[in-house]
């Protein structure tokens, strides 16, 4: 139970950090780690064989979504 809230420090931290901070570049780092903790409070919470995989799988698709939104955000995507 120790580890949960360690994660869900963690997580509020990062969300706090996320809202204060106004510069976009400095913010992403910490909405990622706000995506690490939900998937790692997934496993913790949920007591059976397939949170394993629901946390992955939470994981991999807010994996691609932050490289998205970091890709948009440097420029990146434009053909000429």
């Amino acid at each position: 139970m120790i580890a949960l809230y360690v994660v869900a420090a963690i997580a509020v931290f990062a969300a706090i950090r996320a809202t204060v901070e106004r510069n976009t570049g400095r913010k992403l780092p910490y909405v990622n780690v706000m995506n690490f903790a939900v998937a790692g409070a997934l496993v913790l919470l949920l007591d059976h064989p397939l949170s394993l995989v629901a946390a992955a799988a939470y994981f991999v698709g807010s994996t691609l979504e932050a490289n998205a939104i970091a890709s948009t955000y440097a420029g990146g995507g434009r053909r000429e």
